[in-house]
């Protein structure tokens, strides 16, 4: 299987500050990101199948055939990087990949998402810790210690 080498912008984790302290670490399912892959695949391969019975296609079956295909190649080509992308919650700050920071003082909310948790700080910005086991877990973990910094 074809392995993707993350580039110069994704490859680097923000670092720790003095004495900040990694408390807890969020790492892709693997499972969790071939359920996605495969609930996308299906609705869109009866997405694609009722297209081509609109349009009066004598072969339908082509369209679900062709998303499976499609949406199976692709989720195994990127599988390697999807899955590396690991979120880090210190006692001080929420560290994504791509050097991405957010302030424990700035954690707004933190929702289940279809297999993920979004997350808005309090500025606004987005981010989503993708193909979680246990989204809900995750979010109420963040929301807590979103809420503890608040208080600090």
């Amino acid at each position: 299987m074809a392995r993707i080498e993350p580039d110069s912008v994704m490859g680097h984790a923000a670092p720790l500050l003095e004495g900040e302290k990694v408390v807890q670490e969020f790492r892709p399912d693997r499972t969790a990101y071939w359920r996605a892959h495969l609930v996308m695949a299906v609705i869109l391969g009866i997405f694609a199948g009722l297209i081509l019975l609109w349009q009066g296609n004598p072969y339908p079956v082509v369209g679900p055939v062709a998303a499976v295909l499609a949406i199976g190649v692709r989720a195994a080509y990127v599988a390697s990087e999807a899955l590396a992308e690991v979120w880090r919650l210190t006692n001080r700050r929420l560290l994504g990949p791509a050097g991405r920071v957010v302030p424990l003082t700035q954690l707004g909310t933190a929702r289940p998402f279809l297999g993920a948790v979004q997350v808005t700080t309090t500025l606004g910005d987005r981010h989503l810790i993708k193909y979680q086991s246990d989204p809900a877990a995750v979010a109420t973990r963040l929301q807590l210690a979103g809420q503890r910094a608040g208080h600090g």
